[in-house]
């Protein structure tokens, strides 16, 4: 773990921060810090289920958009410091607690913690491990993830460097994050499921649309249908888009979604053939689910 917290390039930021004296562009040091950890079920239904998925809220985010919901944690980076062997213990108690599954949710700046935590517990863990990302994370950190995630749940935020660029500072944004979907895909192969529906293993691509973004939309279910094989994975499109934290700042997503946006949208996810997956109710753009981060379970 010293090797990349030293001089971390784990993200594609790659800061080069001494993160074992500092932080770094995720905003975080070397300890892990959670913002929650409890059963959530407002996932996907093969995600969730009936009993919850076990969400683990890591805070700092190293992509920054400026519409995130989590803004509290990813930005303002509250949670509680732990050790690695309190974040195995969480793992065991959501598992004790019916969770289906492990859901780690925006951990890529932690991936060698979680590593640790995930060896600590093998052979006492038995449901699968979510990894549940941004999408814009380097190959060459997945890698090291590769035989400990069983589900990965990431977003396809945008096609366009200048979206990227203008909403999340980043415009590699699809390049990177493209490249890293198909590496999860070669890991983890065609979905499965147990006898009652819930995933075991697989990809699930999710892309929120957003307004004023109709056509950035069309370009990424184009970019899905082409690249990945339809039948073995789910896509996940969501409507839920509301604008948090500095959306205001940018006029032109600083409203909801309006039911002509998602309805060409969803036109153009039928026109592609994309039919394995989740598509939201426009009414589903709440501010519910939006999680409390009290420190529940941390």
């Amino acid at each position: 773990m010293e090797g990349w917290m030293n001089r971390c390039t784990l993200c594609p930021r790659r800061c080069g921060a001494d993160r074992t004296v500092s932080v770094g562009r995720c905003g975080v040091g070397e300890q892990v810090r959670l913002a929650r950890a409890a059963l959530h079920f407002w996932e996907e239904p093969c995600v969730s289920g009936a009993e919850g998925s076990g969400t683990v809220f890591f805070s700092g985010c190293s992509l920054g958009c400026v519409f995130c919901q989590n803004y509290q944690i990813s930005a303002g980076h509250f949670g509680r410091d732990i050790p690695v062997e309190r974040l195995a213990e969480i793992f065991l108690e959501l598992q004790e607690q019916k969770a289906n599954n492990i859901n780690l949710v925006t951990g890529g700046h932690y991936i060698p913690q979680i590593v640790r935590a995930l060896d600590l517990v093998r052979g006492k863990l038995h449901i699968p491990v979510v990894y549940n990302s941004s999408g814009y994370e380097t190959v060459e950190a997945l890698r090291m993830l590769k035989g400990y995630v069983d589900v990965y749940l990431p977003d396809l935020k945008y096609r366009s460097p200048e979206r990227g660029a203008r909403y999340s500072h980043a415009p590699d944004y699809f390049a990177v994050a493209s490249k890293a979907i198909l590496e999860m895909f070669d890991q983890v192969g065609p979905v499965q499921f147990d006898g009652q529906g819930m995933i075991q293993k697989g990809l699930i691509v999710r892309h929120m649309v957003m307004p004023n973004g109709v056509e950035d939309s069309m370009d990424i279910l184009t970019w899905i249908a082409d690249n990945l094989p339809l039948d073995d994975i789910l896509v996940s499109v969501m409507s839920q888009y509301t604008p948090f934290y500095r959306s205001g700042e940018y006029p032109e997503i600083d409203r909801r979604l309006t039911a002509r946006e998602y309805d060409r949208v969803l036109d153009w996810l039928d026109c592609m053939g994309i039919e394995n997956g989740f598509v939201q109710e426009l009414s589903s753009a709440k501010e519910e689910y939006t999680p409390d981060f009290s420190l529940q379970g941390v």
